[in-house]
């Protein structure tokens, strides 16, 4: 071949390939188009639409779109972050703490239905995409904390406000997004920033296992009983638990769910000790199986990474670090709270156990007093001391009722009166979901919507919470609060009202104090929002007061079937037994609190769990009648994410608030519905969310600090003598 045709031959050849190429980089561009379109349609990013401001989409949720949406919502927050850290001009309040506040809305609506997934309707197929995003969830949170520009335009802000300040709400958002970064390693080196980066990325997966692995043995330990196996069980708890069985495949039998709300109540009244015993172990070894879903060895891997990573920024351990932005500013304060109390909780478990011993001996009962017997000798304590049937109480505890309760004490506090929407009117995520719309009885102006999710139900999380979809913010435009509250009861059987126990109630008032404290919300910056741990249980445990005050037991604790209100007689009786089992009730919550702290201040290496809890509840003369309320395997405030770790011990730290300001409604002349004390409630404890120092709104409100002998009169301890 002559080099002129070669020269043309390789020419035609060129040309070929850059034609070729060309239509693979326009067919590679038109697919990026695609992606990027498809992603911007994706339900679960899209903006919301519909009355109230808008609402999430629940109703479209695909579970096919989840994964898709957060890779998409991750890169359009982070690019946003980019261009804030990437700003030429000098940073102000405005270009670079506002502009952070405004971004990330679509990872928001994301996160939102994700939530939903997670925590409401969590599946096989869920828990697979929720593995594989865990760690990228981390990547993207450090590639924020971790933007060496962006902390660089904080830390000039921080600076300057420290000779210059903000006012009041500007300073608060400046110190708390200044103090998240540098406790998230926004300060370290190259080299330090890449590690730390990199333990909470495998922290995050193991978080996810330790979710998982308790919801499976939720799922998968159930006790199924026989006709004969009944004794003692309350009418409407069998036919919950025949529907339950019938569900699960098992007609003409009876299901106890390895949940709280199945477990507790079945303790409490059944005749069966062996089948107590069973089902108790059960309740207690979720997580502690030793099996492929045991989670010991994931929480010794948990402590180590948790110390490794506080150690990069200095600190001694990880409770030193957690606890230096809550009130408790320190562990050995959190502590010395604790330490306080617990002689007098164990000293009351003795005495309750001797009245139960007593009890079964006199009865005849051949037995000890273990821990499947407390709940049901106590309960047996309860009718001969106080001649009071919890089974009696719950007659005049129907669920709805305590909820028209709850709106009514609303209206009293906070002026907010609550409407029914009929179905369909906005989306729910279940059909056993229903909405109410909120408003401001005075003006009707509207202040958001509630939703109610009540149930349990196969991959739903146990216990009680509260969630919301939107908070309330004025940085760009006011918006109302979307606020859901999130519980685990046993499903009625059709036609049956939905009776539930004291402490249920107790906790559904709780709840739904966390609610009202998203919906009295008036803050500019979406940051103060954010709670301090050990303070936002306070309002929510200050709420349950006012289940007992009498505007509520007179108007609302009516019996199921006739109408009736409780009798004066059946009210004075509970009354009068309102610290009975407070040695219980008080132990188990304490020991899970202090074996949290104690787990985080101990060295994590050659760390066995099962060994610490074993020793460690030894040498705390914790009483063997009765378990922690979480084991370790199964603690999820503190293995299933950090929202709780080294701070558990804050319903306590909250408690002495809640006696504290108890003890101001009860000398107010309006007692507790007192009017002008309402008005302070509102305005210094629900309102300021996270715009002021805690401690200082406490001080607001009540005119002092709180002291813990309110809180040991509460719980009818012996008050220690001041020095």
């Amino acid at each position: 071949m002559n080099k002129r045709v070669f020269s043309i031959t390789l020419l035609t050849a060129v040309l070929s390939l850059s034609l070729l190429a060309c239509e693979q980089a326009k067919e590679k561009n038109q697919t990026e188009t695609n992606t990027e379109k498809t992603a911007m349609q994706n339900q679960l990013l899209t903006e919301w639409e519909g009355p109230f401001g808008g609402v999430p989409a629940f109703d479209q949720m695909r579970l096919s779109d989840l994964e898709p949406a957060m890779l998409k919502g991750m890169e359009m927050h982070l690019a946003e972050i980019q261009t804030i850290a990437n700003n030429t001009e000098s940073p102000t309040f405005e270009n670079t703490i506002e502009a952070m506040e405004l971004a990330g809305k679509e990872i928001d609506r994301a996160f939102t239905y994700y939530g939903i997934w997670s925590s409401n309707l969590s599946s096989p197929e869920f828990r697979k995409i929720q593995q594989k995003l865990s760690p990228m969830f981390s990547d993207y949170q450090s590639k924020i904390t971790q933007n060496t520009k962006l902390f660089k335009r904080i830390k000039a802000l921080y600076d300057e406000s420290q000779i210059n300040p903000h006012e009041a709400e500007k300073q608060r958002v400046l110190d708390l997004i200044y103090k998240r970064f540098e406790m998230n390693g926004a300060g370290l080196d190259s080299a330090k920033k890449t590690r730390y980066a990199a333990i909470n990325k495998e922290l995050s997966s193991l978080y996810t296992k330790f979710s998982n692995n308790v919801l499976h043995d939720e799922e998968n330990y159930v006790t199924y009983l026989n006709q004969d196996q009944l004794g003692g069980l309350p009418d409407d708890f069998v036919k919950a638990a025949a529907a339950i069985a019938k569900n699960k495949g098992k007609e003409g039998q009876y299901a106890i769910v390895n949940t709280r709300s199945s477990m507790d109540p079945f303790l409490t009244y059944s005749t069966e000790r062996a089948l107590r015993k069973q089902v108790w172990e059960n309740y207690y070894a979720r997580g502690d199986n030793n099996d492929e879903y045991d989670n010991k060895s994931i929480i010794e891997e948990i402590l180590k990474l948790r110390r490794e990573r506080v150690e990069l920024l200095g600190y001694k351990n990880y409770a030193e670090w957690r606890l230096q932005d809550r009130m408790a500013k320190n562990p050995e304060n959190a502590m010395e709270l604790m330490e306080a109390v617990w002689p007098a909780a164990i000293a009351r478990v003795a005495e309750e156990v001797e009245d139960m011993q007593a009890l079964a001996d006199e009865q005849g009962d051949d037995i000890t007093i273990k821990p499947w017997d407390y709940r049901f000798y106590a309960e047996k304590v309860r009718k001969a001391k106080y001649d009071l049937n919890s089974d009696e109480v719950k007659q005049y505890l129907q669920l709805d009722q305590l909820r028209e309760a709850m709106f009514y004490v609303a209206g009293k506090l906070f002026n907010y009166e609550f409407k029914a929407l009929e179905k369909g009117k906005v989306p729910v995520f279940h059909e056993d979901v229903e909405v109410w719309e909120v408003n401001e009885k005075s003006s009707g102006k509207n202040i958001g919507l509630w939703y109610l999710d009540p149930y349990a139900r196969e991959g739903k999380r146990s216990g009680a919470w509260a969630t919301t979809y939107r908070s309330y913010q004025e940085l760009g435009g006011q918006t109302n609060v979307l606020a859901s509250n999130n519980s685990n009861f046993v499903e009625p059987a059709e036609g049956e009202a939905l009776l539930i126990s004291w402490d249920d109630a107790t906790t559904f008032f709780h709840e739904f104090g966390h609610a009202l404290h998203f919906f009295a919300a008036d803050v500019t910056y979406p940051t103060l929002n954010s709670g301090v741990r050990d303070y936002t249980e306070f309002q929510s445990q200050l709420l349950e007061r006012w289940l007992s005050t009498d505007s509520v037991i007179n108007n609302f604790l009516v019996h199921h079937e006739t109408g009736e209100p409780m009798p004066k007689a059946l009210v004075a009786k509970i009354k009068k037994a309102a610290t009975f089992n407070q040695g219980f009730s008080t132990t188990e919550y304490l020991a899970s609190a202090l074996m949290d702290m104690k787990l985080h201040l101990a060295d994590p290496e050659e760390l066995d769990v099962a060994t610490f809890e074993k020793e460690t509840l030894a040498a705390m003369k914790m009483p063997e009648e009765l378990p922690m309320r979480h084991r370790t395997p199964q603690f999820g405030h503190v293995f299933s994410g950090e929202g709780y770790a080294t701070a558990y011990y804050g319903y306590m730290w909250a408690d002495v608030l809640t006696s504290d300001a108890s003890e101001a409604f009860a000398e107010a002349p309006g007692g507790f519905y007192d009017k002008d004390l309402a008005k302070k409630l509102v305005e210094h404890l629900f309102a300021p969310r996270n715009a002021i120092d805690p401690a200082e709104a406490y001080r607001n409100f009540r005119g002092r600090d709180a002291s813990i002998e309110a809180l040991m009169r509460d719980r009818g301890f012996p008050v220690p003598k001041k020095e």
